[in-house]
């Protein structure tokens, strides 16, 4: 009898699975070709064995990544249960072969269903305590999805109940296969001492169709909610960038005119237009809002939320499906809403910094920053939609080779301060100069950051250094246009640096931007880039460290070091900075609440030091109050974009009484040459 119930009751339950899950597949499979994917499989399975086995992401945070932990396992241990269960339908006396009686096996599955039950405890508590409700500012989703997250806490919870109850009357009736070791088991059916081993067989029968019932109802339930991300997260790790989705943008279009047709299309403009792996991360958020704790757009009162531009853009995926399964017609000839204003906000699009903090806290390892340029490419090279004020720093980029239009003749006024002679490239490289030092836009043409240019040049020349500089050769990178999506204005200024930096022999380079550090080591290698690039905070680092560079005069200050966006999250680089600050007699180094990985943006980032800002509190004005809140003399940065906008906002802050005047913003650049 139990046999046949549960044979119904599964095949009925996998039959509706195995339907969403093929639907799944084949709308995931509609989406564009995504190259590359499976490159690099040894990097891969370390990320399967960190990410997903590992839980390396979930337990940043400690409480909750640990009863997450403990939930992972318990189902992965767990698996040997259901294994067991469905046995038990076909012999009562079924065991799994060769282990199926061992104590161990026994121990590990009793202990991993009570640290599911305690876990969820744990789960529960959470929620009430930090309802999504209180978070969300607005949501279309959150009155749909919470009575799910409860199903859910309830179905697993269910699972593990169904499955001790069973198991400890196999106990009663001489069916269990395992001794005492297990704990669970043995405990429980001491509640029920007493009654027959004719009644302790019936009532596990009904514990075990209702155990194998409540599995395959949790199957179902998966398969439609957004706890699909339990089996999809793992392929979405598999596949996505390694090591992370951070530094160069994904996706380098051809955007040669001589190889052009007019029906391509650049960027991400309807849903159809989404690679297959865009669409894979749509469907595997977990909807947790880690990405959304961490954006420095959400957290200042933006519209923009990782998160539910993530569900949004699912939303209207499966809104869509029909039509991307049925029209078979080409991304250009799509008839259907398109992404930006129908169901993107333009304010949502062009609030993000590309700071990366979404990317960095995703479990699942979804790509936000990159879908949203490809919708940013969209609306610039298609749409010529964009915000006004951007259209000035393009054009300058275009025209002068600077976001601010000052021109190529200001290039080398920083070097007027100085009392040594700076070599400038005529042709190659002068024979005596190991590096090329790449000053950057914001280096060479800002008043403040033409300081800290100048102090690293003094500081190079100090450790006997030899470097020289391009001067009037020297160009924008091209990062603003490309963050801002102009990926054709992007690819010229590419194109013509690398072919100014091969001529002239270049095989070192010392970028003090981190923005041109990312651009030139990362995202040149696509158009010939053969030379290797070092941020100055990493070459100042070596030099005290080999004590070509030795500070002894003291620095009576204490300092919070803030990590510029484009140096620490997109390169990795958060100790060198932080070497030199140590190196320097008299620092007292004190950190932010959000530093290191969780730093803060200062604003400046996807183009937005170049747009206005009218939404919500000024992001580099939150990043200075939490620098203010250490209480450190000196805010210290190295990054010369973080200088300005800083700097910005600790005038305005002193402007308004609320920092002392006597607080500073420098570059770590500045603080090593005042201890020389």
């Amino acid at each position: 009898m139990r046999l046949a119930v549960g044979l119904i009751i599964t095949v009925i339950a996998a039959a509706i699975a195995g339907r969403r899950f093929f639907f799944i597949s084949k709308l995931v499979r509609s989406g564009k070709p995504d190259p590359g994917r499976t490159e690099g499989a040894g990097t891969r399975l370390i990320a399967e064995l960190t990410e997903v086995l590992g839980q390396r992401k979930l337990l940043k945070k400690t409480v909750p990544g640990i009863a997450h932990f403990f939930t992972f396992w318990g189902f992965t241990i767990l698996l040997a249960t259901i294994l067991e269960a469905f046995g038990g339908l076909f012999s009562r006396h079924f065991h799994i072969p060769l282990i199926g009686t061992m104590g161990w096996l026994g121990f590990l599955e009793d202990f991993f269903s009570v640290a599911v039950l305690v876990s969820l405890a744990v789960f529960t508590v959470i929620r009430i305590k930090d309802a999504p409700a209180k978070k969300e500012r607005s949501s279309r989703f959150y009155g749909s999805h919470t009575g799910a997250a409860w199903l859910v806490l309830l179905g697993i919870a269910l699972v593990v109940i169904t499955l001790l109850l069973y198991r400890s009357f196999q106990v009663l009736d001489g069916d269990f296969p395992y001794s005492d070791w297990a704990f669970a088991s043995h405990g429980l059916a001491n509640l029920f001492r007493g009654i027959s081993t004719k009644t302790a067989y019936i009532w596990e029968s009904i514990f075990l169709i209702g155990n194998i019932a409540v599995i395959m109802a949790f199957s179902v339930f998966v398969a439609y909610s957004k706890h699909l991300h339990i089996f999809l997260a793992p392929l979405n790790i598999a596949f996505s960038r390694r090591p992370k989705a951070l530094g160069a943008l994904y996706s380098t279009p051809n955007m040669d005119p001589e190889t052009l047709s007019e029906d391509d299309v650049f960027g991400v403009g309807n849903v159809s237009q989404l690679s297959w792996k865009q669409m894979l991360d749509l469907v595997t958020c977990t909807e947790c809002g880690r990405c959304q704790e961490q954006c420095p757009a959400w957290n200042t009162g933006k519209p923009l939320s990782p998160k539910l531009l993530i569900m949004d853009l699912r939303e209207h995926l499966f809104e869509s499906a029909s039509a991307l399964l049925t029209v078979g017609a080409p991304a250009n000839a799509w008839e259907g809403k398109g992404l930006v204003p129908d169901v993107i906000s333009e304010d949502v699009l062009w609030s993000c910094t590309t700071c990366g903090a979404c990317v960095e806290a995703c479990p699942v390892d979804i790509e936000h920053v990159d879908t949203i340029i490809d919708m940013r490419r969209y609306q610039v090279l298609m749409e010529s939609s964009f915000p006004s004020e951007a259209g000035t720093m393009l054009r300058n980029v275009e025209n002068q080779g600077d976001p601010w239009g000052l021109g190529q003749s200001h290039r080398l006024e920083w070097t007027d301060a100085l009392d040594f002679e700076v070599p400038v490239v005529d042709g190659t490289m002068p024979t005596d100069a190991e590096y090329l030092f790449w000053v950057g836009c914001a280096g060479a043409l800002d008043e403040r950051a033409r300081k800290v240019t100048q102090s690293i040049a003094r500081l190079l020349h100090q450790a006997g250094v030899s470097f020289a500089v391009l001067g009037p050769q020297e160009s924008c990178t091209g990062d603003p246009a490309r963050r801002l999506g102009n990926e054709y204005l992007f690819q010229m200024q590419a194109q013509m640096n690398v072919e100014t930096l091969k001529s002239a022999a270049v095989k070192k380079v010392i970028a003090s931007c981190p923005h041109c550090f990312n651009s030139l080591s990362k995202e040149y290698l696509k158009f010939g880039a053969d030379f290797e690039v070092i941020h100055h905070s990493q070459v100042l680092e070596t030099l005290v460290r080999d004590r070509r560079l030795s500070p002894t005069k003291r620095f009576e200050q204490s300092v919070t070091y803030h990590d510029p966006c484009y140096l620490g999250r997109h390169n990795n680089v958060y100790d060198e900075p932080r070497g030199v600050l140590d190196s320097i007699p008299g620092v007292s180094t004190i950190e932010m609440k959000r530093c290191r990985e969780k730093g803060f943006c200062c604003g400046a980032g996807g183009s937005r030091m170049w747009l206005e800002e009218n939404i919500g509190k000024r992001v580099n004005l939150e990043r200075t109050d939490q620098a203010l809140e250490t209480g450190a003399d000196v805010v210290s940065t190295a990054c010369p974009y973080c200088m300005i906008m800083l700097d910005d906002a600790l005038k305005a802050r002193q402007a308004e009484g609320v920092a002392d005047e006597s607080k500073r913003v420098l570059d770590v650049a500045q603080i090593l040459e005042s201890s020389l």
